[in-house]
This record gives structure tokens, sequence and C-alpha cells, in this order.
């Protein structure tokens, strides 16, 4: 029996699209490549002309097959009647015996087949068939048009390298799991340069990086440019007053503070012209700090004087101690002063240098120490009477009230406590000799000076600090009852005068610091002294703490003033300028102009009536969203209101800049910088 092999022209007329035309040179049992790779093909359903059944190509590979057949046919060896003839003309003949054994699929049993593909198949590309690709004369027939084939089109495959610009091409990607994570940074490598937030362009970033920059090794950059706001509110806050209320100088420093530190830097640098005092070793410009012109023996055993000066090694200020008339006999005792450089309290004036002198026109001893600009003693202070204005009487100063003794306490135990921690003792502690810096802080300022003057008095160091608690409860009672150390003659009425005035633990304290430890009692010590009066040290600190902040806060209303300030002298550099480059136009025309009119803006309002509008809050807040280059615009118009433009703070501190920029470059040819 012979079955017709129809031709190809008579399957034009079945219904649907028809498919393109196979070459008879690739057999149709041939297992498609993606089948074998990938475990399946995406063009079976859009016209692969090769075979997608696995388990006909493997039954089909185990039996033989014969090169020219269209069909292929299995038998078994030496037990089956059944034959099957292949007719040249391609009819197919087969003789049946009901006798034959049944038929076994050869793929129900295991077979041994030796792999024909490598491991490093499965990342190879994705195998397109070439009938699926552009249509060409062979494919197409001759008296129809190609219908439409979704399969010619090639598949979009997204890439996801920034950096590439190639355009992936069809069957250039894997078909397995995606290669990104759809969770994770688009380009988590674009940071590849040191981030300058106060930069520009920040695209433009690939020059070396800066000094900080260059220590921040995990910095992060943020994901816009920082927003600046002005004049944080950090620290202490003044009492709740309405906006109309609020003064002008609540932008900057209170005029308290600002007096002070004016005060304090002009006596810091005061001189005295047409001075008769001497240059000594390593100081110079000396000036006298003495209020009173007689001397006075009485502590040092010399009279001493006190000087400002200035240091030629390293420019600073220092305080100057002079013992005149003293002579040097033994070279240990200067050295002594070496030991006192160790000592690093805030209540202790440190110690930079001792030597001897005869610039003075004697034998004198000098003490270098720490300057505190416009300090008083506490003698000064709370002892010594006042002479009432336009009169020759003295006015006795009031009382020391018990908070203030209690911050002085607190303060000079730290100081003992540091010194005597290094196994070395004060040795004086007189009110004459304790300088109050600030709003109640003591130093002691008088460190080391007996050291050198008394070094061969043979004393125990246990018995030098005895004296220096005991010297401490002197100095207490003579501010507690108003009275100066030389008059202190009767020690239990002044305790009695005390009693009436404070509190008893004050009273018990001051009785503990003058009544030395009796044998064979353990001596008394610093250390023992300063657990009983821990409440008040922590009422000291929370005050040191209080006037921090408040400094903090002080300072960080001057926080923003340097901004602004290089913003106003850079207009001031460019407007106005009468020649460039022998140009007299040049801060009339081009972005100059602009420049000419922002400045008019700022500075130059007036209001309906033509009255300056002097608004320190507008001139802030424009110079702050100048310096940031917001997107918000602005009106500028001209004097003779013919000309108004309207651009935004972000165009005129880029014209700023540039304007800036070709000034700058000039004075870089002169040798001068801004």
């Amino acid at each position: 029996m012979t079955t017709p092999r129809y031709q190809t022209t008579e399957l034009r007329r079945q219904v649907g699209s028809p498919r393109p035309r196979p070459r008879e040179n690739v057999p149709r049992d041939t297992l498609c490549r993606n089948i074998l790779i990938y475990g399946h093909c995406r063009y079976e359903d859009q016209g692969c002309i090769f075979m997608h059944d696995q388990t006909r190509g493997n039954s089909s590979q185990a039996g033989s097959s014969q090169a020219g057949s269209s069909q292929a046919g299995s038998s078994q060896a030496g037990s089956s009647q059944a034959s099957l003839s292949q007719q040249d003309n391609g009819s197919t003949k087969k003789t049946l015996n009901v006798e034959s054994p049944s038929f076994t699929p050869s793929t129900l049993q295991p077979v041994q087949r030796k792999p024909t593909f490598s491991s490093q198949a499965v990342t190879a590309p994705s195998f397109t068939p070439r009938g699926l690709g552009a249509a060409t004369p062979s494919t197409i027939p001759d008296t129809e048009a190609p219908a439409f084939n979704p399969a010619s089109i090639r598949e979009f495959t997204p890439s996801f390298d920034l950096s590439s610009t190639a355009a992936a091409t069809n069957g250039s990607s894997n078909d397995g799991a995606l290669s990104y994570d759809p969770f994770a940074l688009p380009n988590q490598s674009m940071v590849t340069t040191p981030y300058n937030p106060y930069a520009e362009e920040h695209s433009a970033m690939t020059g070396a990086p800066s000094t900080y920059f260059a220590a921040q090794n995990a910095y992060a950059p943020p994901s816009q440019p920082l927003q600046y706001h002005l004049y944080a509110p950090i620290g202490p806050y003044r009492e709740d007053v309405m906006p109309y209320n609020r003064l002008t100088h609540d932008f900057f420093i209170s005029d308290t503070m600002r007096e002070d530190m004016q005060k304090q830097s002009a006596a810091a640098l005061q001189v005295m012209p047409n001075s008769q005092l001497p240059e000594l070793d390593n100081y110079h410009s000396l000036v006298a700090l003495d209020t009173t012109h007689r001397k006075n023996a009485g502590i040092f055993g010399y009279p001493s004087w006190v000087y400002k000066a200035t240091s030629s090694k390293d420019g600073k200020l220092y305080c100057l101690r002079r013992l005149e008339g003293f002579r040097l006999t033994n070279e240990q005792a200067i050295r002594s002063v070496k030991e006192w450089k160790r000592i690093a309290n805030p209540y202790v004036a440190s110690i930079n240098d001792a030597f001897t002198t005869r610039a003075f026109g004697d034998s004198s001893l000098v003490i270098a120490q720490q300057y505190f600009p416009l300090a008083k003693t506490l003698a000064e202070v709370h002892l010594v009477p006042s002479v009432l204005h336009g009169s020759n009487r003295l006015q006795p100063k009031p009382a020391v009230t018990e908070a203030v003794l209690w911050g002085y306490i607190s303060q000079i135990a730290g100081a003992l406590k540091a010194i005597h921690s290094n196994n070395l003792a004060a040795r004086c502690l007189d009110p004459s000799k304790i300088i109050l810096i600030d709003k109640n802080r003591v130093v002691l300022s008088a460190c080391a000076v007996l050291d050198v003057t008394q070094f061969d008095v043979q004393k125990s160091m246990d018995q030098l600090q005895q004296d220096d608690l005991v010297h401490f409860g002197r100095t207490l009672l003579c501010l507690a009852t108003n009275t100066m150390p030389m008059q202190m003659t009767n020690m239990n009425a002044a305790i009695e005068q005390m009693s009436r005035n404070y509190s008893t633990e004050l009273k018990d304290t001051i009785m503990w610091l003058l009544t030395p430890a009796q044998p064979p009692a353990h001596p008394k010590s610093i250390d023992d002294f300063i657990p009983g009066i821990a409440n008040h040290i922590l009422t000291t600190m929370n005050q040191v703490y209080h006037s921090y902040d408040y400094l903090k806060s002080e300072m960080f209303k001057e926080l923003e003033n340097s901004r602004l300030l290089r913003l106003v002298l850079k207009l001031g550099v460019i407007d106005e300028r009468p020649e460039y480059e022998n140009d007299r136009a040049w801060s009339d025309c081009g972005e100059r102009y602009m420049l000419k009119l922002f400045r008019d803006y700022l500075f130059h309002q007036v209001d309906g009536n033509g009255n300056p509008v002097l608004d320190l809050g507008h001139i802030l807040r424009t110079l702050n969203r100048l310096d940031v280059g917001t997107d918000e615009n602005i009106r500028l118009t001209s004097r003779d209101e013919q000309t108004s433009i309207i651009v935004s703070f972000k165009d005129v501190k880029k014209q700023l800049l540039a304007a800036f920029g070709d000034v700058y470059k000039a004075s870089t040819k002169a040798g001068r910088s801004f």
C-alpha cells in the first residue's frame, strides 16, 4: 500500500497564515538545540522547523536511520518477523505477523548515552533558527506577500549597565534568571570621587581629594545638596517674646559679652609707649600689671612685681612674676620648676619658664606663667575697700554670699587635688595670689615661687600638704569675715562672726581645714576633704555646663556670619569696579549689570514715600538664599525703572562666581590673591 506525497503547492489554500517554506536539507526529526541546552525553546510556537519532542528524538536515535528517507523504522534483531521496506518513491510497505512479540519502547529501558555537550553549554547564547531571521527571497512565496510573523521581530533585552552604550541584540542575554537585583540600587558604583557639598557642580569633582574629605573614607554623599538654615536655635533660649519684640542683637552675640571680650582684647594688646622696662631673654613689650607702686615683701620674702610680656618664641602672651633682689644659691632650686609643667588643671595657672636676670639692674628671679587679661585677685574683689566716686571716703566691700564661697571651695579643692596627686604642694594660698578670671572662676597663680625661694627649708612633702589645708581654711575665713589676712589676729572671734552669717555646714568645713590632725591620728588629706563637699562640687559642675551651653549658643549666632561676609566682599569687589582689562564699562555690562541691580535690591530698597528701608532680616534672608542658590525668582529693577529682570537666586550665584573668577584670575597674574 502506497501513500501519495502531496505537493506543497496544494497546501497553500489551507486556512490560516502560511508558514515559511523549510529548507529541504534540514530533516524534520532533528532535535532543536534549545531543548538540549535550556530544556525549552521560545520559538516552538513561532514556526521553529526543528523537532521539540525529546521522546521521539531518543527513540529515533536508538534505532538505525537510512540517509534520504523521510521516516525512520526500528526492528529487533532475530526475534521479529515484521519488516519495513523503504521505497525510493516515498511509499512504505509493512508486513505484520500476529505471532511476533509485543513491542517495547526503548525509552523505558535505561540507555547509557555519552554526553554530547559540555557543562559550559549552559552559558551559551540562545539558539535562533535561521528561518526566523530576516526574510530572504528563498523563504518568501513568489505569488503572495509574506504574512506577519512575530518571530521575525527581535526580542527586547533590557541592559542595566549604565556605562554600556551598545544596544543588546536578540539572543545576547541568557534565558534563565535575571542578572540584576530589582531591590538594589541602580548603580552602586556611582561615587568614584570625594563628594563636596559646597561645590557648585557635583559631577565635575574629578580632581584630587581635599584634606577634609580624604580623611572620610566611609563618607556617603547625601541624595541632594545640603539645606542651610539661618541661626539654628541651639543652647539656652531667651524669654518668650512676640516677633515684633525681637531685637537686632538676637542674631549676634550679646552686647555685654562683646564688650567684655573687646576689653580683654584691648588689655592683651596694650603697650607702654616710651617704656623704660627692659627686654628679657625671650620676652619683649613688657607692661606693668600692678595697681600699687608700694613694695610688699610679706609673702615671698622679696618684693614682687607682675608684668605682661610677649614671647619671641611662639608669639603668645605670658605673665611674668619678678622677685626683686633674689640671688640663686643652688641650681637645683630653679630646676624644681620643671616639675610644675606637668600640672594641667583649669584651676592652676600653668608654668612656662623660670630664669634669673640682671636686666632690671639687680639680680631678679622671673617666673613666666599663663596670662589672663583683666584678672583680679580675690583680695581686690572682696577685701580691699573701694573709693567712693567724687570723695576720699572708703566703702567696704559687701559680704561674699555662701553660694559663691562654696564655688571657691570646690575649685580650690580641685586645684589642690591635682597638685597633691603629682607629689607637689601649692604653698601659697593667699587671697592676694588667687585670681578671679571670670564670674566665680578662680585660678591659683603663685605656685612654684616658694619652691625656689625656700628650697633650702627642710620640710617633708606631707607637712607641706598639711600646711596647704590650713592656709586654705584661713583664706576662706578671711573671705567670710571680710578681713585681710594680716589683720586676722583673733581666730576664735572670726569663727564666731562667721557662724552668725553662714550655715553650720560651711563653719564645720572651715574648722576641719583649720584643725590639723593630732598624732597618732592619720594625717588629713585632700582626698578626705573632697567627699564631704561632693554635693557642692556637683552644683559647681552644673554651673560650669550651663556656662558652656550659653557660650556655645552665642557662638552659633556667629556661625553663619563668615559665609555672609564672603558674599558681601565678593559683591564689593565686582560692583562699580572703575576699570578691568582696559574696559571702563566692565561692571555695567553682561552679568555684572545684573549683579549691580541685585546690590540695589539687597541694600537700596525704599518704601512708597522714597524713604530708605533698613530691614536687617531682608538682608540676611537674601544673602542666605544667594549663598544656597535657591530656585526662587526675584525681580530686579533698574534705578530709572526702564529695565526689569526676573531671575532666580541660583542664576545670580552663578553669575557672581563667574565674575569673581575673572577678577581672581587677573589678580593671580599680578602675584596677589583674595
